[in-house]
């Protein structure tokens, strides 16, 4: 239930920007499906479905701030904004904000992964971008050897570009 709440949130903060509604809601799924799949727990998962809807939050501020929203940015502004929103639902801890905002904070940083959620954040993330962007399959292929840990990630890349 609160994952479709938080969804509506988003669609209303990414309001006017089909594409960035879309493309959250692809990351959402893939992160939900990679977790279920990897088996991480109940509480984890919570984590990582909310981060994943979440993540790109700071991409709106970023531009209106700066004219420009690289991954950098992102990950300055997207915490703040992120941390309003979960302030709205009393079924998010605390120590569950501070995760999450996190996560928005480092979806873009590659090294020092702590955690399956943040892993399986950046897979699902990579998933779709690879997608969106047109990425050549080369590109596809380092990414993969550099970044995904997951047999659930590594079979969804696999399949999904004929690697």
């Amino acid at each position: 239930m609160i994952n479709e709440k938080m969804i509506q949130k988003m669609v209303e903060f990414d309001g006017g920007d089909p594409k960035r509604i879309q493309h959250f809601l692809k990351v959402y799924q893939f992160a939900h499906v990679i977790g279920v799949e990897e088996g991480i727990s109940e509480e984890l998962q919570k984590i990582l479905d909310l981060a994943a809807i979440l993540h790109d939050i700071g991409i709106r501020p970023s531009e209106e701030k700066y004219g420009r929203s690289d991954g950098k940015l992102q990950e300055q502004e997207g915490p703040a904004y992120a941390m309003q929103l979960l302030k709205e639902f009393s079924e998010v801890t605390e120590e569950e904000r501070d995760r999450i905002c996190y996560l928005i904070g480092h979806h873009h940083t590659y090294q020092n992964v702590e955690g399956m959620d943040y892993q399986i954040l950046l897979e699902a993330d990579f998933l779709v971008n690879a997608y969106e962007d047109e990425l050549p399959k080369e590109a596809i292929l380092t990414f993969k050897h550099k970044v995904f840990r997951t047999e659930t990630g590594k079979k969804l890349l696999d399949t999904m570009f004929g690697l």
